[in-house]
């Protein structure tokens, strides 16, 4: 018998909106977006909310509930569950089968929605949760952090982590809209702040020169935290994240090239190694120091292009030490370009950059090369860290 064979093609879109407010009464963007769901009738919505966000926002709860009594005749509020964010919550069970309980006590279905609002781990976790319970609920994230808003929500992949690996279980599931609001950054910690400008110094070494001058230009203002710098760098990081989805050609990492982890098979790595202490954007800072650094002594990057990255993730007020000391941490740091392999199948596939905005694929690492490069960084920022 011949093998019979089907081809399909499915569209998939999502927007990403910005706003302020998004629970104000008088803001209909959220009513807004779910009533083109349905166009009549009630969505039952489950909201997850980060519990540090719900701690600074303390209003939350009861502004989401006034909301959806304002807006009853389409949004039928079904509870509102507490969760601990951070990357813990990927970490261990609690949370997911919190989520997973409340979805299945609560009768949320396939066309109800869950809210994820909190930073980039709980929007992993939660996204993983509604993509796994009935093959698919709805979701809508509302990312609260920096590196949230720039990157972490406006993909679409969701996971937590398992047999100690970043991200082992997961999803390719787009979520039905992601909605930014600023409001919620401005009760973040200085670190939460500037970490998430890794990942736009990310997107402008491997595509964008120009965008890279602008971070150099406004460093010291995106460090003081000036708003209207850091909208516009959210926006654009988060614009070129989505153009690379929608036209890189390989949306769901069919590939063995992912040029949008850069820096970050020794990022996934060093937050494993220091228990997650290190917060994501945190890790790629370093991860990217590490990587440009050894691109350096591939002589693919000039001593100029070298020292202008380093100095601008230094004013930003990252920390670019490597935290490795011995043999046995060298050799385990190095274990996660295999661990990265592992996560991409096929062959080893690094990106680095061959000038600022010029991203360089390589097959190979020289791993005594890399060895060198990371003494470089531990002898350069040694001194800071210990002083």
């Amino acid at each position: 018998m011949k093998p019979i064979e089907q081809s399909f093609s499915v569209t998939y879109a999502y927007k990403l909106y910005f706003t302020q407010g998004l629970f104000d009464l008088e803001n209909e963007l959220f009513y807004t977006i779910l009533k083109t769901y349905k166009g009549r009738g009630k969505v039952k919505l489950l909201f997850v909310i980060d519990d540090g966000v719900a701690r600074h926002h303390a209003p939350l709860t009861n502004e989401i509930k006034a909301y959806c009594k304002q807006f009853q005749e389409t949004l039928e509020f079904a509870g509102c569950l507490e969760i601990i964010g951070g990357e813990q919550c990927k970490v261990d069970t609690t949370g997911i089968n919190q989520v997973l309980t409340a979805i299945n006590d609560l009768h949320i279905d396939r066309h109800s929605f869950v809210i994820a609002i909190g930073g980039g781990a709980l929007i992993d976790m939660v996204g993983y949760a509604a993509a796994i319970a009935h093959r698919g609920v709805k979701l809508i994230r509302i990312p609260t952090t920096v590196l949230s808003q720039n990157d972490a929500s406006v993909g679409v992949k969701n996971s937590i982590n398992s047999f100690e690996k970043k991200n082992f279980l997961g999803t390719f599931a787009p979520p039905y809209a992601i909605i930014n609001d600023s409001d919620f950054l401005k009760t973040l910690e200085q670190r939460d702040w500037i970490a998430g400008v890794a990942e736009a110094i990310k997107v402008a070494l491997i595509k964008d020169k120009t965008f890279f001058e602008y971070l150099e230009d406004n460093a010291e203002k995106l460090h003081a935290r000036n708003m209207e710098v850091m909208d516009y760098v959210i926006y654009k990081c988060a614009e070129m994240h989505m153009h690379h989805i929608a036209q890189g050609g390989d949306p769901f990492e069919n590939g063995s090239s992912r040029p949008l982890d850069f820096g970050h098979w020794a990022a996934h790595k060093l937050e494993q190694m220091t228990n997650y202490k290190l917060r994501h954007g945190e890790a790629v800072a370093k991860g990217m120091a590490l990587d440009v650094t050894y691109a350096h002594t591939q002589g693919l990057i000039s001593d100029q292009d070298l020292e202008r990255i380093l100095k601008v993730m230094q004013q930003l007020g990252f920390d670019l030490h490597i935290p490795v000391t011995t043999e046995k941490e060298i050799k385990e740091l190095l274990n996660g370009l295999q661990e990265f392999q592992e996560h991409l199948g096929g062959e080893l596939c690094i990106t680095l950059i061959k000038g600022i905005g010029l991203k360089h694929d390589v097959n190979v690492i020289d791993t005594e090369q890399m060895k060198t490069a990371i003494g470089i960084l531990y002898k350069r920022y040694a001194i800071n860290t210990m002083s």
